[in-house]
């Protein structure tokens, strides 16, 4: 075997482990799938549909990468052609026609044909040629707005296309555009070049094509001037698609493109000539027409004909688009002085690194980790194979990291029944595991929101007797539903639902139980005994694993009313960006036997339990309460210790909440509750000096 092949072959390892398995990339992309797939009939509901795009929708997690999130309005319909507007309800649609002549290849111009129906519309609406035309300019500038009035996003800034902010320490990009059923003229080479080279495969080519494409509102800057009538043609969904359809050593070297632009080309480089977009353009065309062989052995070839192109392009000055040729993507960016400069120097780095040949690849310290060991030692060969095995725990691993951070319950009681149908309705279809598995815990997770939205609204309204009974069953039904077909911590909605109602024997009954299940050896929570987990778990199936090992945090939606102990943390959590409260089942089992202890009047075993918390606390390492949520954990032990009588452990602890990492954002509530200690202390001094003047 040549070097070169040993080479490639122990790269594409290492980028296995750095970027992910082809079963890490597939559990991402159908759980993203599965969940906007849920959320899809809400969205429809609402009229405003989002979509997850860009490099996290492809498979990717690299810490640097910010989400990107497209959204459009339903009732704003894009036609191509007059004719098309009979096939729309006039009297609910804006109905907007889109223009390609006399615009710059890729850019379309949005005429508005009927009166606006919305304050978007109306306040985007620019004349033009006798007709009313949308601004991208000022379209951008409403979203821009709204994101910032609605406290989502903190400081949400213009960028590019997208109103850009944080949320949760996470960097989002949000696009407000059109969505279009119908393709522009403009596609009709891209077609014919698919059809001639069969790539996409068929199927992956008509599912495009079925899905349209969108506008997005960026025009055209010559010289920095920007038109504010051009829209841009985004092609984003059909990217996706394109993406999904490689195999994973295309995937892999994608990857690698990445990498090497941001470690190397891009290192230190404010605003770059080449951005991530181009290294996904030239895997396009190489994929299409560049007849190269795919495969693990010849990784490095793979990586050094597309370093070509992109050097080939650098040095025309002309980066073709996929989808539309004559767009030069290079063209607003080398319209100034500065741009041209850039490109020559650019073309100067490439140059040199062309001179080194595919040994470049060293520049880069992720890749050289990769490589070294091989090139170093000529009897080192790893088996590319041998890298795509996963155990179950490592698999099970990734599949909560993925499942954990979505959210699919609504603030509506309306919303979430409407999901529930849905899923009864996708659940009789042909699922994979992974999709299976995330239709599992939306329903969950929806289950669970609902019971309590539920109870809420029932305590609300004047109902009978006869209603309200009907009600609680129906609400218990749901969270044991939800206990059956979530993982291990589920079951103990229904403990805090119990104890709620005041009906402590019960909710004490249940968090013993899960308890004696959160025993087991071969729970999986942050950490996991990987030996003992896959000698347990082993011939089980995913969804048994799920609701048998897998255990999650108690999540508190900030829209839902649960127990009135944590209502004051609930209330400070909605006034910044954190939607949910996050809780160890560990600390939640502890906290309702002190509290269900103690309204039954069981003193001993309620002391007992509060001194398992504060133990738990005091020598865990992060195993049983993730160092993260420590805040709301001290917070928790504080308000039992508060509850019980013992006000000077109940300070120390929520004093010790605020020297933890401020996750959820409760200082506000733990001073809050600070206060009222040191009143009560203060009350206690006065009555103490009351007495003692009386004796005296």
């Amino acid at each position: 075997m040549s070097d070169d092949c040993r080479v490639s072959e122990a790269l594409y390892v290492g980028l296995c482990r750095y970027i992910g398995t082809p079963t890490d990339v597939t559990v991402r992309r159908e759980v993203i799938d599965m969940t906007e797939m849920i959320r899809k009939p809400v969205q429809v509901d609402d009229g405003l549909r989002k979509m997850k795009s860009g490099s996290y929708r492809e498979g990717f997690r690299f810490k640097s990468s910010d989400l990107d999130t497209m959204l459009w309005h339903t009732n704003h319909k894009v036609i191509t052609d007059l004719s098309q507007s009979s096939a729309y309800d006039l009297s609910k649609h804006s109905i907007i026609l889109m223009e390609d002549t006399d615009t710059p290849p890729g850019f379309v111009r949005l005429q508005l044909l009927t009166s606006p129906r919305d304050g978007d519309i109306e306040s985007s609406v620019v004349p033009f040629n006798d007709g009313m035309y949308m601004s991208c300019v000022r379209w951008r500038q409403r979203l821009l707005t709204r994101l910032n009035g609605m406290n989502i996003t903190n400081n949400a800034k213009s960028h590019g296309p997208c109103a850009n902010g944080f949320i949760e320490n996470l960097e989002h990009d949000y696009a407000l555009c059109f969505h279009c059923s119908h393709w522009s003229r403009l596609t009709c080479y891209w077609r014919k070049r698919c059809i001639l080279h069969n790539w996409p495969q068929n199927h992956v080519f008509n599912d495009i094509l079925r899905n349209g494409c969108h506008f997005v509102p960026i025009g055209l800057k010559i010289a920095g001037d920007e038109n504010e009538l051009d829209w841009r043609l985004s092609f984003s969904q059909a990217e996706q698609k394109l993406v999904y359809s490689m195999n994973h050593t295309q995937f892999l070297c994608y990857g690698l493109l990445k990498i090497f632009l941001k470690e190397v080309i891009n290192f230190k480089i404010e605003e770059p000539l080449l951005c991530s977009y181009f290294a996904k353009t030239t895997m396009f065309w190489l994929i299409q027409i560049g007849n190269i062989t795919w495969c693990p052995n010849n990784l490095l070839d793979c990586f050094w004909k597309c370093f070509k192109y992109l050097l080939q392009c650098v040095h025309r000055g002309v980066f073709p688009n996929f989808f539309v040729p004559q767009n030069n993507m290079f063209a607003s960016k080398l319209s100034t002085v500065r741009g041209e400069r850039t490109r020559k120097c650019l073309l100067e780095q490439l140059n040199m690194y062309y001179e080194m040949g595919v040994a470049c690849l060293l520049q880069t310290s992720t890749v050289r980790k990769m490589i070294e060991p091989v090139i170093c030692n000529s009897l080192v060969r790893k088996e590319p194979l041998l890298s795509h095995m996963k155990n179950a725990a490592d698999t099970d691993a990734c599949i909560r990291q993925e499942i954990e951070t979505k959210s699919f319950a609504e603030d509506n009681i309306q919303k979430n029944y409407l999901i529930l149908r849905f899923i009864l309705i996708v659940s009789n279809q042909s699922l994979t595991e992974y999709e299976k598995l995330t239709l599992q815990y939306c329903t969950a997770d929806v289950l669970v929101a609902t019971a309590f939205k539920n109870l809420s609204t029932s305590s609300l309204s004047s109902n009978t007797n006869k209603k309200v009974y009907r009600s609680d069953r129906l609400n218990v039904n749901l969270l044991k539903l939800a206990g059956r077909v979530g993982d291990v911590s589920c079951l103990l909605n229904l403990a805090l639902y119990y104890y709620r109602t005041c009906r402590y024997r019960e909710a004490l009954q249940v968090t013993a139980l899960v308890k004696s299940r959160l025993t087991q050896p071969y729970i999986m929570y942050d950490t996991v005994d990987t030996e003992r987990y896959n000698e347990c778990v082993a011939g089980w199936s995913l969804s048994k694993r799920m609701k048998k090992a897998r255990v999650c945090d108690i999540r508190l939606h900030k829209d839902v009313y649960y127990i009135q102990e944590l209502h004051v943390e609930q209330i400070a959590d909605k006034d910044n960006d954190k939607l949910i409260l996050r809780i160890s089942p560990y600390i939640v089992t502890d906290m309702l036997s002190v509290l269900c202890n103690y309204r039954l009047g069981n003193r001993s075993q309620c002391l007992q339990s509060l001194t398992d918390l504060q133990t738990l606390l005091l020598y865990d390492d992060g195993r049983y309460v993730p160092l993260l949520i420590r805040d709301l954990s001290w917070q928790i032990l504080g308000i039992c210790q508060h509850v019980v009588g013992d006000l000077h452990g109940a300070l120390q602890s929520y004093q010790q909440s605020l020297r933890q990492r401020p996750w959820h954002k409760i200082q506000i509530a733990t001073q809050y509750r600070i206060a009222l200690v040191l009143n009560k202390f203060a009350r206690s001094e006065t009555e103490r000096n009351k007495i003692f003047h009386n004796i005296r």
